[in-house]
């Protein structure tokens, strides 16, 4: 019995710690990323998330930009880190997830627009974005222990809405900025679809995440006002374990529409597909490592979107019943 009751504790502790982790690719972390995979995965009500997130993008928009402004000709590079917070708690009998991330580092760019070139390096902080999901298809929260042992995600659907809060550093006589200077956000409609057993080291999923932003206007863009249109985002990913620690993925994307216009000249509407890969290794029971990188493939015009992206997520996530386990366990 004993040897019984150790085993499933450190299973459910290894299991636990291991699913909060692959929730947390920031949604603002660049166009040819997106969310990520498994972002969407759910674990123990309860567990936080402490995650940093570092990234370098590069392209012909500002990679800080969720609307992907394309300046054709331009060159931005920007270095940024996040750090955030993340929490699991349920909605009633549903699993629900809160977060913050607060983006923070430089950017520079060279750009040509209205005549005008810039030469610019911003530095300081991005624009906030808080997030709430909530599954509406799929299994009951995981509350306990039991719940945990037997979890297995099936077909789930969450609802997902993002917002940004436009307080990052801006400079309104440049287009090269870590903040926007103006209120965005995303709702969204989540899906995993587990593929074959639920045991670690074989899991697989097919995930698509089909969501939409919507942005207010920038009234002093430049000195002009800036308005874009919705735009659409579809995101699949195929993930698979290779060890109980090691995971990978295959990533896709792809956005539409987000037409822009400055002072009554529209620009064009996006439609551009990313591709790209993600590796996961689960350090420790509590700290996990994601490397992940993408790009642009359909860029050969000017007025095409042009980005590629490298993302490294460090997270740490704590759960307090299973720490009191591991402190019992630790006292035997």
């Amino acid at each position: 019995m004993n040897t019984y009751i150790k085993f499933n504790s450190m299973r459910a502790g290894n299991y636990s710690i291991a699913l909060v982790i692959v929730m947390l690719c920031a949604s603002i972390s660049g166009i040819a990323q997106g969310d990520g995979p498994r972002f969407y995965w759910k674990t123990l009500m309860g567990t936080n998330a402490f995650p940093i997130i570092a990234s370098s993008m590069g392209g012909n928009a500002n990679p800080n930009d969720p609307s992907n402004l394309v300046i054709p000709g331009a060159d931005f590079q920007s270095t940024r880190a996040m750090a955030g917070y993340a929490r699991m708690l349920p909605i009633g009998k549903r699993a629900g997830m809160i977060s913050l991330l607060v983006p923070m580092g430089n950017i520079s760019g060279t750009a040509s627009l209205n005549g005008i070139n810039y030469n610019k390096t911003s530095r300081g902080y991005g624009d906030p974005m808080l997030q709430f999901t909530v599954n509406v298809v799929g299994p009951k929260a995981i509350m306990n222990i039991p719940d945990m042992l037997r979890y297995q995600p099936k077909f789930s659907v969450d609802l997902a809405g993002s917002l940004a809060i436009p307080i990052g550093s801006y400079d309104n006589t440049s287009p090269v900025n870590m903040g926007q200077n103006r209120w965005y956000g995303r709702i969204g409609v989540p899906v995993v679809w587990q593929i074959g057993g639920w045991v670690p080291g074989k899991r697989t999923t097919l995930e698509f995440l089909p969501g939409v932003w919507l942005f207010g206007d920038n009234k002093d863009f430049t000195g002009k006002t800036l308005s874009t249109e919705p735009m659409l985002q579809l995101e699949g990913h195929l993930t698979r374990d290779f060890a109980a620690n090691i995971w990978g993925s295959l990533d896709v994307i792809s956005y539409t529409g987000g037409k822009a216009t400055l002072d009554g000249v529209a620009g064009s509407s996006l439609n551009n597909l990313g591709i790209g890969g993600t590796m996961g290794y689960q350090i420790t029971q509590a700290f996990q490592m994601n490397l992940s990188y993408s790009a642009t493939v359909n860029d050969k015009k000017p007025e095409d979107l042009k980005m590629d992206a490298f993302r490294m997520t460090f997270i740490v996530g704590f759960q307090e019943l299973i720490e009191g386990m591991n402190r019992l366990k630790g006292g035997e």
